[in-house]
């Protein structure tokens, strides 16, 4: 089942209930009704499908539903006034304290906010949320009047998100990223297992740590889904970093590239120098960087951590590095380039464990012991894992040290 994002008013009334463990009490605090109150009280525990407070003659306090979902909307809550902070200072607006301008914000702003910022087209988010152009133009209009910020401008190429857009709806999304942890939260404390984990996946990870992981998770909890979610390493932090991914697993990159993240190695795996099983180089006397680097080479793009072990492998010792490259990151296309003619890569074994014991490609004997390459997990410095979460992690991490040992 798709969760639907709660009314951020309904949101709001429950953090007061429980605050304030009293419907009378929070009323005036939220400026509703006593019964609108446990209205949406009511909404809520229909769409969690469980009681959210115990009802008590001295109050009404938290079930264990009702504190994690405490928990995580206050955690929706503290990113979105801290978007609005953010945005407000990029765009230099006195129009209020993020505090006071929270209340004013609804789901459907910042769903339209969302759409309209990652499409660059109110057309084109207006057929993925299924809402008309014009409702759309009058969510964004009222966000804009709220926060006296300007969200959009206009291009010749369709519409351009401003600063204050972009950071507002980074805080959006990781504040609804909450919201759905909370839901599957309360979820698993109801015997029913639902929600989905998402990997950014790179290749030092996803040819046999990960798939090994997943298999093994999946038979304890199938109905639990895996996307995993294949690109370029700054694509991937960009997702991450915004809430659309839970991790990433592959390659660490040092320093960290934000403030706002930490990495935890696995393991460090040494690269190799591999070609197709017969090449003539494994015949060859001890090699010698010059033999090397007058070989046809396929390496991965620059900006990654191999090309630039592969660049400093020859520049370090004064030998010109190989000039016939083929740049790739798809191993696919790796596997059959080597085995179809005299290249060579630098990969770590680990990648090709399946090619290597198929006997498709070998390892070139040529020592590279300090070109180590660090394999772990990156994460949300402030990411808080469901109990389903964390025990995928610790799969990775127990999978992941029997690697490296190998």
């Amino acid at each position: 089942m798709q969760f639907a994002m709660p009314n951020l008013r309904h949101l709001r009334v429950f953090m007061e209930v429980a605050k304030c463990r009293s419907i009378s009490k929070a009323a005036p605090r939220v400026f509703l009704s006593q019964p609108a109150i446990t209205q949406a009280i009511g909404k809520l525990e229909t769409l969690l499908e469980t009681e959210l407070f115990e009802r008590h003659s001295n109050g009404m306090f938290p079930t264990p539903s009702g504190e994690a979902w405490y928990n995580r909307v206050c955690r929706c809550m503290d990113h979105l006034e801290r978007g609005i902070r953010a945005a407000l200072k990029s765009s230099h607006s006195q129009n209020g304290s993020p505090s006071s301008l929270l209340p004013l914000l609804t789901t459907t702003q910042l769903r339209a906010l969302i759409a309209v910022t990652e499409s660059h087209s109110f057309s084109v988010a207006s057929r993925s949320l299924e809402l008309s152009q014009s409702s759309l133009h009058r969510a964004a209009r009222e966000l804009e009047h709220q926060l006296g910020i300007t969200l959009f401008e206009k291009a010749r190429t369709g519409i351009t998100p401003t600063r204050a857009a972009e950071t507002l709806t980074r805080a959006a999304k990781l504040g609804f990223s909450e919201i759905e942890q909370g839901y599957n939260e309360i979820s698993a404390l109801q015997f029913r297992e639902v929600g989905r984990i998402v990997i950014g996946s790179m290749p030092l990870a996803r040819t046999s740590i990960l798939p090994e992981v997943i298999n093994r998770f999946s038979l304890a909890h199938p109905d639990i889904g895996i996307n995993v979610v294949d690109a370029p390493y700054n694509g991937l932090l960009l997702r991450l970093r915004s809430g659309d991914l839970d991790m990433l697993v592959g390659a660490l990159r040092f320093p960290a590239p934000a403030d706002d993240i930490i990495q935890e190695e696995l393991l460090s795996p040494p690269l190799a120098i591999v070609g197709r099983k017969d090449h003539p180089l494994r015949r060859a006397p001890p090699l010698t960087l010059e033999d090397l680097a007058r070989c046809s080479w396929v390496v991965p793009r620059k900006g990654t951590p191999t090309r630039a072990f592969f660049d400093t492998l020859f520049s370090d010792r004064g030998v010109t590095p190989p000039t016939r490259l083929v740049e790739t990151s798809s191993q696919i296309l790796i596997r059959e380039l080597l085995s179809g003619s005299d290249r060579l890569t630098l990969i770590s074994p680990h990648q090709i464990e399946h090619e290597l014991r198929q006997g498709i490609l070998s390892v070139i004997p040529y020592a590279l012991s300090h070109t180590r390459r660090p394999v772990g997990i990156t994460l949300r410095r402030d990411w808080q894992p469901t109990p389903t979460q964390s025990h995928f992690l610790k799969m990775l991490k127990e999978t992941a040290s029997r690697y490296a040992d190998i």
